[in-house]
């Protein structure tokens, strides 16, 4: 063999050398890349999130107590208004077969009064010459008294038929409409010119406003039924809304629905708290809202984070892997409350234990350390 033929086989078997070294080291440098943490000790707080809108804690509706036409408003919306305050008028349409009917009792009770009228100015003349008996002068004066009183009824319907009011009962007109309670004008849902129906048992009746008291205002919000039976009454939560950003106002829990809804294939439960308010911001009714409400809260406990668990494909139990020598073991855990990012360590490992942090590139880890 030459001398450059060995120069050749040298470099060659130095190459190969050096390859295998390479190789061996990557190899290695693989097995024992993973790094670990600790279990450790904080307090665990799970939250939920109900989305809802803030409104007054009593809204009243004003209607009309007659059928007609809006003839002025006086009032728009946003003004506060005081109980008995004046809100706008309405002017009469008469309904026609109520009308008929009114004037025909008016007929019928005018030809009953004139009648007993007669009777009774005749039975006097007769009693003041001792002609009757007092029992039979009183009769018909009775009944003369009956029919004046029926006369002066259908009139006065009559009246209130054509008008809305009637001076016979003090000049109150069913024509004004006022405020049944105080507050701030929520809605004027009508105009000038507007037709209205009044309250009855088959309508509802024509709203005229709405009214509500501002400064009391509640949350309203819908629950899954996953977490509804954690809420209790006079929970304490916060509220924050989406027109006024960075500020949460502080509400109390105070209505969980015995009563479901299905929505979208769930069943959600409504619920209400009372809102704490700030005078600096004035809250509109009817404004988006978001609660944090706490459903569980454990303090200095023993967790992990979540990112370091792994479920076993048949048991679907929870386990973790500990540094042990330079190997890795596998140990089951039981998990308490969980908070998405850290969860409550119950039993299996302690706080010295060197836990595997699982990487991202090693696809196989997970199989090759499951085996």
């Amino acid at each position: 063999m030459s001398k450059r033929a060995k120069i050749i086989l040298a470099i060659v078997a130095v190459g190969f050398i050096a390859a295998l070294i390479w190789f061996g080291k990557k190899n290695k440098k693989n097995i024992i890349e993973f790094e670990t943490e600790t279990a450790f000790t904080t307090s665990i707080v799970k939250k939920t999130v109900a989305t809802g809108k803030v409104v007054p804690l009593e809204e009243v509706e004003i209607k009309p107590q007659i059928t007609g036409i809006i003839s002025e408003v006086f009032v728009e919306e946003g003004a506060v208004v005081n109980n008995g305050d004046l809100i706008a008028t309405v002017r009469v349409v008469p309904n026609i077969s109520s009308l008929n009917s009114a004037t025909g009792r008016v007929k019928s009770a005018k030809l009953s009064y004139n009648n007993a009228k007669i009777s009774y100015e005749r039975n006097k003349n007769l009693f003041d010459k001792g002609v009757i008996a007092k029992q039979d002068f009183e009769a018909s004066e009775l009944n003369f008294n009956n029919a004046k009183l029926t006369l002066s009824n259908a009139e006065s319907d009559l009246e209130i038929i054509k008008k809305g009011s009637t001076a016979g009962l003090g000049k109150t007109a069913n024509t004004n409409i006022r405020a049944t309670a105080s507050g701030m004008i929520l809605e004027i849902p009508v105009k000038k010119g507007y037709q209205v129906t009044q309250t009855n048992d088959f309508n509802a009746g024509t709203t005229i406003a709405s009214i509500a008291d501002m400064t009391k205002m509640i949350f309203e919000g819908k629950v899954d039924e996953s977490e509804v039976s954690k809420l209790k009454v006079g929970t304490k939560i916060e509220v924050s809304l989406g027109a006024i950003e960075g500020i949460k106002f502080p509400a109390v829990l105070n209505f969980v629905a015995p009563k479901g809804t299905e929505e979208g294939g769930a069943v959600q439960f409504k619920i209400k708290a009372d809102v704490t308010l700030d005078n600096k911001y004035f809250i509109r009714a009817g404004y988006s809202a978001n609660a944090d409400i706490v459903l569980e809260e454990k303090k200095d406990v023993l967790s992990i984070k979540e990112g370091l668990l792994r479920f076993d494909r048949k048991t679907e139990e929870p386990y973790v892997e500990v540094k042990v020598g330079e190997k890795f073991e596998r140990k089951t855990i039981k998990l308490g409350t969980s908070d998405g990012v850290n969860v409550e360590v119950l039993s299996g490992i302690t706080k010295e234990d060197q836990i595997k942090i699982w990487n991202k590139a090693s696809k196989n880890d997970d199989e090759t350390t499951a085996k």
